[in-house]
């Protein structure tokens, strides 16, 4: 029963701050965002306390060592978050933006303009780095938000929540504008779920588990972000170095994210000159390799991939590989086992990218980049809330557009309708 009321409570909190932030000025937004930056950087150190917390109980709970440091905070990270707050500033706060304006016969002049979505909940895993941005988002766009992360990452988000939401109400911005609740018990994601009354929306980030069970559980509605069991085709009009350089990026750069590549497909025709460099580039940096039969061919000492290895998100050092006979076979497996994430083709032929570019259905494509660019902050959104990987409202890097929705004003001088 405790945790049913903590969370009502909060929500009807969230709501009355939310009623609040729709008529927040941009000014009192920016200022809140540049006391948030001001003060995670100056309180560091009590941050980094609380996350050594929670270090400890991963590594006693076993956590790989990927998820250990999607959780681990350092100065260097923590400086990241307030740079990312400070990047919102600088961006046009879209709030009140009239998007068309136009006038009917009779004389109405009818307007659509972006309005906030009211209170977000986030549920989330893992990575404290969530709640400054998502926080920092809502904020910049009228939002209330109610953070709800992962019980790994408890201590940390509890410092981090409680400093940039003083931070933010100093500033002027409403009073529990920003809340995190600070019970690990599941039964307050199962709550959250069902509060229509107060949540307008729910954004799920995290595993493939965490995502099915909001998805399939949930009253209120969800911008689903997706899991990225994401792809790069090499081509056979590919340059062999390029094609290296961004299998290994995308697979290497940082393995323990959506947007890290879980398969790479490659052309018969280009099989025999790229795969030795690339297996060898990929073991170097530790990586083990699942290949196809035709790979196997060409480089020994693989695992055989199976349909499990091609349809896994690793979130690791582990990489299917498998050879295609053109294009078409490459993008036939990606519908098949793809998650409508991030997908890549390395080609020097023109007209086989645009081929690819419109045959896969993925939030993010890219022709000769690594996937690893599908992020709000490289996409110039200042930050991300995630990656969404529906087709409703919102696609891709989520950032202050898609955290608004809109509204009809209509300006009359006395019209009745007959």
């Amino acid at each position: 029963m405790y945790v049913r009321e903590e969370i009502l409570t909060k929500g009807k909190q969230a709501k009355a701050a939310a009623h609040k932030m729709a008529t927040t000025s941009t000014e009192i937004k920016n200022q809140a965002l540049m006391n948030m930056a001001d003060r995670l950087e100056n309180m560091s150190d009590q941050i980094i306390e609380a996350n050594k917390l929670d270090i400890a109980a991963g590594e006693e709970k076993g956590l790989s060592r990927y998820l250990l440091d999607r959780l681990l905070l350092t100065p260097e990270r923590i400086k990241d978050m307030a740079v990312g707050l400070r990047e919102l500033v600088q961006l046009e706060d879209p709030v009140g933006k009239v998007l068309s304006m136009w006038t009917r016969p009779n004389g109405l002049q009818v307007g659509k303009v972006q309005v906030p979505l009211g209170v977000i909940g986030i549920i989330y895993e893992s990575r404290p780095n969530v709640t400054v941005d998502a926080a920092g988002l809502c904020l910049k766009t009228g939002n209330a938000i109610l953070l709800r992360g992962g019980s790994e990452a408890i201590n940390s988000n509890k410092a981090i929540a409680q400093i940039i939401a003083q931070a933010a109400e100093e500033a002027g911005a409403p009073q529990y504008c920003i809340q995190l609740v600070e019970t690990t018990d599941r039964q307050a994601v199962n709550e959250m779920l069902k509060m229509n009354q107060y949540l307008d929306v729910l954004i799920p980030r995290g595993g493939a588990g965490l995502i099915k069970t909001v998805v399939e559980n949930a009253t209120v509605p969800v911008i689903e972000t997706g899991v990225g069991n994401c792809h790069v085709y090499i081509d056979k009009d590919a340059d062999v170095n390029k094609a290296v350089q961004i299998a290994v990026n995308s697979k290497t750069q940082r393995p323990g994210v959506c947007n890290a590549c879980e398969s790479v497909l490659v052309h018969k025709d280009i099989s025999e000159k790229v795969l030795p460099g690339l297996a060898q580039e990929l073991k170097k940096a530790g990586v083990e390799l699942r290949g196809c039969n035709a790979t196997e061919k060409v480089v020994s000492g693989l695992k055989e991939a199976t349909e499990e290895d091609f349809a896994t998100e690793y979130l690791d050092l582990i990489l299917a590989i498998k050879v295609v006979n053109d294009v078409d076979e490459a993008m036939e497996h990606i519908y098949k086992f793809g998650t409508k994430h991030s997908e890549a083709i390395v080609t020097e032929n023109y007209t086989t990218a645009r081929k690819f570019l419109q045959g896969v259905d993925a939030a993010a494509v890219y022709v000769n980049a690594s996937t690893r660019f599908t992020d709000g902050f490289q996409f110039g959104f200042g930050a991300e809330i995630g990656i969404s990987t529906q087709k409703l409202h919102a696609r891709g890097p989520m950032g202050l557009e898609q955290l608004t929705s809109t509204k009809f004003i209509i300006y009359g001088d006395g019209q009745i309708r007959s």
